[in-house]
């Protein structure tokens, strides 16, 4: 097993938009720093995050739950979950179980993420995603900026298309849109690996 750098993170919240088609973004925010990370995930997994957060009891276990069960039964427990790989737009996770021997296990985001929050174990993201993938939210960006920038400094009127969509990347974090973020993101990524 290769040692990974990972930075520790908390769930900041699920966020939605009617253009979604019933998908959400689930926003890690790392705990020592201000990069927050968009996770596109499903309605299912959404809900199975939230019921848990917000203390719901369902009258019957839900699938995350009876995964809970299964794990305690065996005398095992959830360690920690890491998102380690983000290939082709994809994320990856591993959630590490911890019982008679170490285990590691692979897993959707979505997955690790709703059992982490029924163990109470801590959920980590590789430094390599969070580089690749991170957003720095746009008022803690201009912090940074105004100290670079002088006033005197022309504004460019014909903006290039990575400019183009750098703007609309702020444009979506300021309006806490994450799903469009994460696809404007996405589109930056890829037009960076063209150059």
């Amino acid at each position: 097993m290769i040692a990974v750098e990972k930075i520790q993170v908390d769930i900041l919240g699920l966020s939605t938009s009617p253009s979604s088609g019933g998908a959400y973004a689930l926003i890690l925010k790392e705990i020592s720093g201000n990069r927050r990370l968009p996770i596109i995930i499903g309605g299912f997994e959404a809900q199975a995050i939230a019921i848990e957060m917000e203390g719901i009891k369902p009258p019957r276990p839900l699938t995350h739950d009876l995964l809970r069960n299964i794990i305690d039964t065996f005398g095992a427990s959830i360690q920690d979950v890491c998102i380690n790989e983000l290939r082709d737009g994809t994320f990856y996770a591993k959630i590490n179980l911890e019982g008679t021997t170490a285990q590691e296990v692979d897993s959707r985001p979505s997955d690790a993420i709703a059992l982490a929050v029924r163990f109470g174990a801590p959920i980590f993201v590789a430094d390599s995603v969070m580089e690749e993938a991170g957003i720095i939210p746009e008022e803690e960006e201009e912090s940074s900026d105004t100290a670079k920038t002088k006033p005197s400094e022309p504004v460019k009127k014909h903006l290039s298309k990575l400019e183009q969509l750098q703007a609309s990347l702020k444009e979506a974090i300021e309006k806490e849109d994450y799903e469009k973020a994460a696809k404007m993101r996405d589109e930056i990524r890829k037009l960076q690996m063209g150059a």
